[in-house]
């Protein structure tokens, strides 16, 4: 398979193991509710990936900490990026890894600014098997004591939906990036679903049970509900061909924003529009406007 062709695929469906998927389609068959308990714990389950080329630089340079954040008892991998005392906040998305966004932090870095990333409990060289969206809550919240004020934040998929919440409740920053950040809870779930194979009556009990095990509607954290309490400039940069999250999403946010801007662009899908040099130069300027 050509880099063209994972390009239209979504992230899950690449990395999820093929007896995973055999599973799934088998308890599908005998009970949709034996399915999607199943599903559920692989929801939870990042897969890792073999970090690229690119992403090697910014871990060899960074300075690198396993801190451990006694609110949700799990270790973080912390990385900080050059020297200067302007500080931006970069969070991964779901499977990603606190080196995802070298490219822009790169960029960041020639701009006089330094960074501050972390590896989710779970992913990248964090130890752990599963993790839940307030865990990058909380290590966000945490990262703010430790080493903020931060100028500004960028969020991929997971990421930015991440910093849209905490955002809306506390984070103090000056302007925040969120990109191929998902509106709905649902659609997430739905989309998870499909990669796994499952049906919709699947996709419908795993956001159940979720409600149900966390006490709440897991809507609440959607990115549309966040982002009608965020006030600060926020861009919104979506690719219109991104097969993980579809760009009406990115629509949906931006409408729901005080003070939102809109970035789309074509042909880069989820994954390659982080080390795309327009996109990229956007966002720096952005920053720094």
């Amino acid at each position: 398979m050509n880099k063209t062709d994972k390009d239209l695929i979504p992230v899950q469906a690449l990395l999820i193991p093929k007896p995973i998927l055999y599973t799934g389609k088998i308890l599908n068959w005998i009970s949709p509710f034996l399915a999607s308990r199943f599903a559920a714990r692989i929801f939870l389950t990042p897969f890792g990936y073999e970090m690229p080329d690119r992403e090697k630089l910014m871990y060899e340079k960074s300075q690198k900490e396993l801190v451990r954040i006694e609110k949700i008892n799990r270790e973080v991998m912390v990385y900080q990026y050059g020297q200067s005392e302007k500080k931006i906040l970069l969070v991964h998305g779901w499977s990603g890894s606190g080196t995802q966004l070298s490219k822009i932090a790169d960029q960041f870095l020639e701009n006089g600014y330094s960074t501050v990333s972390f590896d989710a409990p779970a992913h990248g060289k964090s130890p752990g098997k599963r993790t839940i969206l307030p865990h990058f809550l909380e290590t966000i919240y945490y990262l703010e004591k430790q080493h903020g004020p931060f100028e500004a934040a960028v969020g991929h998929s997971l990421g930015g939906m991440s910093l849209l919440k905490t955002t809306k409740h506390g984070l103090q920053i000056k302007k925040l990036v969120i990109i191929g950040t998902a509106n709905s809870i649902t659609a997430v779930t739905k989309n998870f679903a499909k990669n796994l194979q499952l049906n919709k009556k699947v996709a419908k009990l795993l956001k159940s049970y979720f409600d149900k095990r966390y006490g709440e509607d897991l809507n609440n954290y959607s990115g549309a509900v966040s982002a009608a309490g965020v006030k600060i400039p926020t861009l919104v940069v979506h690719d219109k061909n991104d097969v993980d999250v579809h760009y009406s999403a990115a629509h949906e946010i931006n409408d729901a924003l005080d003070d939102g801007k809109l970035l789309l662009t074509e042909k880069l899908g989820h994954r390659k529009i982080l080390g795309d040099a327009g996109v990229i130069e956007n966002i720096a300027n952005f920053i720094l406007e």
